[in-house]
């Protein structure tokens, strides 16, 4: 038995040390298949002996069932944000506040580490074992979710026999390789799938799964930053730190610097400018802490902020590129959109070959030519588009883009049609600004950009290109997709490949065929297995649950965004109400104008919408509004929510509902009429915007205690806490 015991043991700790040299060195020394076979070896031994099964065996990280859900549990210190600067001139504030507070006489050193674009988690060791993994949360408390991260192989489930404190909580990012996401992106295209938008939006998305086999498949991977709770700290400075834990095998960016002054500090921020683009994950900015813990200490914190620590952030990426063509893509209402194409070049962590191009009037002000060299940015740092061109790199005779005259799908003869009074388009001229066009619907020009701050400037907007042909196939594909999205039925396993399959075969010639489709329909489809058909019949047949307010937004009356959808669908209860309401009652009603109440009567009284309507009752939608929120306590009544950010009890849809259910008005964007902002974790630009506007900003706690939703909660709730001291590592 002892000799069993010693060869579980060696295993053990011989693919340790191989996970070791995989994820923290990079050079590993045999193959995947060497590593398997160990694995098979120590997995049989353990099954036949399972007296010998430890909780840190290497065979342990996956557990066999899926979760029922995640605690939420409080942080032994605090997580707090890091503050962000943009320039050097800001940098050198930042250092001389650190001087004045500390002494003109004291001697420092600056750690700086790539700003990895993850999820904040927080690793706790107790005697050296792995026992628990958290999120950030609100940054007092966080998910639990050890056994989704028990599944990252990049995360020791033991630290060795090193001399190590009792407790030791190591702080860090779980983010998404590239080679990883994009693997797995090409297998959901595969499969008819959407590709999922980024790898950290991938991530914080993976990390809510229910089941850790699910985790496991999509191979993420952790780096250590920093430390929150120890028993008794190891070390003078966090570089010995993150030394003594890289060789118990805890994975430490390889591309951390020790700088004795702030010009160091600088240099190294430039050069990783430069090199940024060649390592297998997303930063977007280097994070700059003071080396020595006992200065940390003095430095202290801010209520949000560390003094000691600070992120310098990196402009957007832009990509230099020559345009090959222009591809016209026709929407949902018709109108046709010119779409860049090029050859594939990095931006922003991905690959991209197609840009927006928005309307031709953005081609007119841009004047893109054919051939042009261009530059692309990322729109929200997730949809390309074209932002200038370089005039001098013209080629001699490039023609100019023309709109067409035929509809790419159908080849009906297109249409220019005046666009709706009150369409008003403006555009910022800050040449910095992401957003080079803005049309809102509104009487009155903005004052200033809504990304930026900057000064716009109104432009001509009085046409669109449109294809009117009822039948059209592009228009039908766009609807479908609208009718599927998110925010509205919610068909989350419809991507644009098995949309055109659908359609090509004519299993779908109008959308509420989707509700006529069989599983054995599906399965004849290219690339469509027995388990991805049964998860489409499963999505399609949840969507039927959705109720009015989803229903009237999906069915892309024009005007009738998820607001409008809202106040159509509280005051009228059913469809039957709604459909026999005349133009005036409509107009009545807050928020909906006359361009609203008639489009809604037109729809309503056209042979398609009567048709539409019919085929859902048919096929069992719902077409009512559930009024069980009615009861909920009015605490938010009058008053415009934006919710940013990740929450711990909410999902984004949940606190939207929450808001609503007590009588608010929940939006996506900051402005002067908002009545406060609710900021979770990663919250984003809107929490800037929300300051310059002088918008209140609260955290989930207190949305919390404003909404007085005890019996609405989606989770229970922990007791609020006292503020703790704040962390002495980051």
């Amino acid at each position: 038995m002892s000799d069993l015991a010693g060869r579980i043991e060696q295993l053990r700790e011989e693919l340790r040390r191989h996970d070791r040299l995989y994820y923290v060195e990079a050079a590993p020394e045999i193959s995947d298949r060497e590593y398997d076979r160990l694995m098979a070896e120590l997995k049989a031994l353990e099954q036949a002996n399972p007296i010998f099964i430890t909780p840190d065996s290497p065979t342990q990280r996956v557990s066999g069932e899926p979760l029922e859900g995640f605690r939420t549990v409080q942080h032994a210190q605090p997580m707090l944000s890091i503050e962000n600067t943009y320039s050097h001139e800001e940098l050198l504030e930042f250092d001389a506040r650190v001087r004045r507070t500390l002494g003109e006489d004291t001697t420092y050193t600056y750690l700086v580490d790539p700003k990895i674009d993850g999820v904040a988690a927080s690793l706790r060791y107790k005697g050296r074992m792995l026992v628990m993994v958290t999120t950030r949360g609100d940054g007092l408390r966080g998910d639990d979710i050890t056994s989704n991260a028990r599944t990252i192989k990049s995360i020791p489930l033991n630290l060795g026999k090193r001399d190590l404190p009792e407790i030791l909580e190591i702080r860090g990012e779980i983010y998404w390789p590239r080679s990883a996401f994009e693997e797995y992106n090409r297998k959901r295209e595969a499969q008819g799938e959407e590709p999922l938008a980024n790898p950290r939006n991938g991530t914080a998305g993976t990390l809510k799964q229910l089941d850790p086999r699910v985790v496991a498949e999509r191979k993420l991977a952790f780096f250590a930053h920093g430390f929150g709770e120890m028993s008794q700290p190891p070390a003078a400075t966090a570089g010995e730190l993150a030394d003594m834990l890289r060789v118990c095998g805890m994975p430490v960016d390889s591309h951390r610097h020790i700088c004795k002054n702030i010009e160091e500090v600088w240099n190294v921020i430039e050069q990783w400018q430069l090199q940024r683009g060649d390592v297998d994950y997303d930063t977007d900015g280097m994070v700059v802490k003071i080396n020595e813990l006992d200065l940390r200490q003095k430095l202290g914190t801010t209520r949000k902020y560390p003094r000691w620590c600070i992120a310098y952030k990196y402009e957007t990426d832009r990509a230099r590129t020559k345009l090959k063509s222009v591809d016209f893509q026709v929407g949902r209402t018709g109108q046709i959109t010119p779409v860049a194409r090029f050859d594939s070049v990095p931006l922003g962590g991905t690959r991209v070959s197609n840009a927006s191009l928005h309307n031709f009037d953005e081609i007119e002000r841009l004047d893109v030519h054919m051939g042009d060299t261009v530059h692309i940015e990322k729109a929200g740092e997730i949809i390309p588009q074209v932002v200038d061109v370089v005039p001098a790199e013209r080629p001699y005779n490039a023609p100019k883009i023309t709109p067409p005259t035929l509809c790419p799908s159908c080849d009906s003869v297109l249409q220019w049609q005046s666009v709706p009074e009150g369409f008003i388009a403006y555009r910022c001229t800050e040449k910095t600004c992401q957003k080079f066009l803005n049309r809102i619907l509104r009487k009155n020009m903005p004052s200033k950009c809504p990304a930026c701050g900057g000064p716009v400037e109104q432009v001509d907007h009085l046409t669109e290109l449109l294809c009117v042909n009822p039948h059209c196939v592009g228009i039908l594909r766009e609807s479908i997709l609208f009718f599927a999205g998110r925010n509205q039925m919610d068909i989350d396993t419809l991507g644009p490949e098995i949309v055109d399959q659908l359609i090509s075969s004519g299993l779908v010639k109008h959308v509420t065929d989707l509700y006529d489709l069989t599983k054995n329909e599906l399965v004849e489809l290219e690339r469509m297995a027995d388990k991805s058909a049964q998860n489409l019949m499963d999505a399609i047949r949840a969507s039927k649950n959705r109720g009015l307010a989803r229903l009237l937004a999906a069915l892309g009356i024009r005007h009738v965004g998820g607001r409008a959808a809202e106040i159509l669908a509280d005051h009228f209860r059913n469809i039957d109400a709604l459909m026999a309401a005349p133009a005036d009652e409509l107009q009545g009603l807050t928020d909906i104008g006359e361009k609203i109440a008639a489009s809604v009567t037109e729809y309503f009284a056209s042979k398609n919408g009567r048709y539409t309507i019919e085929r859902l009752k048919a096929a069992g939608v719902i077409t009512t509004q559930d009024i069980s929120q009615s009861t909920a306590p009015q605490t938010l009544d009058g008053k415009t929510v934006v919710v940013t950010g990740t929450l711990i009890n909410f999902t984004r849809q949940q606190a939207q509902d929450a808001i609503k259910a007590a009588g608010g008005r929940a939006t996506s964007s900051v402005s002067a009429s908002t009545s406060f902002v609710v900021a979770g974790e990663n919250p984003g630009s809107k929490v800037d915007d929300a300051i310059k506007l002088g918008v209140d900003i609260i955290g989930e706690d207190e949305f919390i205690d404003r909404l007085d939703l005890k019996d609405f909660m989606p989770s229970k709730t922990p007791d609020k806490t006292p503020d703790l001291p704040g962390p002495l590592f980051a």
